[in-house]
């Protein structure tokens, strides 16, 4: 015969958190170890942070502290306060919060900061059963732990929130800088995005700015929108056919690009000074493309205006 599984309230096996959870915690570490897959070791009850006591601190294999902090309740933001206080003030590596019932705005908060923090944080749900008429026993889940995965993408948002402040300088500088030689732009804010743009007189069409990483742009893209692809390549078409003209005004081979497949084309001019992240020749980069972008403009406008499209 098997025994059905039973849940137990905790109130009814602990009734006092910190008299008699927390107690029975440092006394059985074990059982947080074999559920975390951590080894713990030498579980202290309130060690002093500051002017505060942590529930317990553990060390892991290496001797480092590990903050545990416990609830017979549902997690709240008070010992989420001090489970990063706790964590901070002690120096621990790792952080484990066992609860009652993890909330979703805590499950969040905790794989965010997997994603952000130095410290490994645990949130681990804490439950009694037993079979029958078997004394309890503890049941702990891990609902949220570190991981590579985390850290990777933790770090991939670090490097795209980087990618964006960059660019917002990029362009504050460039605008800044545009304004003292022409006023096409001059209605334009920052962008976080790879791009700022303007109108070029025709719907559809704009006169963009472009910068990646190492490399930049100023150009005309003729895009207008869905269901558009063969007005699209009329519009770049019929340029073409005045390429001769618009590179001798503009003063130079520009970049031709149909592109095939896709309902925008671009004529370019191409910068190889560099990009967003070659912050020490910004100056140089913005004022070619700057410069670039004057020249394009001059040697457009008069055959955009004369498009019958």
């Amino acid at each position: 015969m098997i025994g059905k599984i039973q849940r137990v309230p905790l109130r009814e096996v602990w009734k006092h958190e910190a008299l008699d959870f927390t107690t029975w915690l440092e006394r059985n570490v074990d059982v947080v170890s074999d559920a975390l897959g951590l080894p713990l070791s030498s579980a202290e009850r309130e060690r002093a942070a500051g002017d505060f006591s942590v529930d317990l601190v553990a060390e892991d294999e290496s001797g480092n502290p590990v903050v545990i902090e416990n609830q017979l309740e549902k997690s709240n933001h008070d010992h989420l306060g001090k489970l990063l206080t706790y964590a901070v003030a002690i120096g621990a590596k790792t952080a484990i919060w066992i609860v009652f019932e993890p909330r979703p705005e805590h499950v969040n908060t905790i794989s965010w900061l997997n994603e952000f923090s130095p410290v490994s944080f645990h949130l681990v749900k804490m439950e009694a059963i037993k079979v029958s008429d078997s004394p309890p026993a503890a049941l702990l889940t891990q609902v949220v732990g570190p991981s590579k995965e985390s850290r990777e993408v933790g770090e991939a948002k670090k490097e795209w929130a980087e990618r964006h402040t960059l660019r917002h300088r990029f362009w504050t500088e460039l605008l800044d800088r545009s304004r003292q030689k022409t006023t096409l732009h001059t209605k334009i804010s920052p962008s976080r995005s790879s791009w700022i743009g303007t109108g070029a007189g025709k719907s559809g069409l704009g006169f963009n700015y472009v910068v990646l990483q190492h490399d930049a742009r100023a150009e005309l893209y003729i895009s207008r929108g869905k269901d558009m692809d063969e007005q699209n390549k009329a519009i770049f078409d019929s340029l073409v056919a005045s390429r001769e003209d618009i590179e001798s005004s503009f003063g130079g081979d520009l970049d031709w690009e149909r592109l095939e497949g896709r309902l925008s084309c671009r004529i370019a001019a191409r910068i190889t000074l560099g990009g967003y992240r070659d912050e020490d020749r910004w100056p140089g980069i913005q004022d070619a493309m700057i410069d670039n972008m004057i020249r394009l403009e001059k040697a457009l406008r008069p055959h955009i205006a004369r498009l019958r499209v």
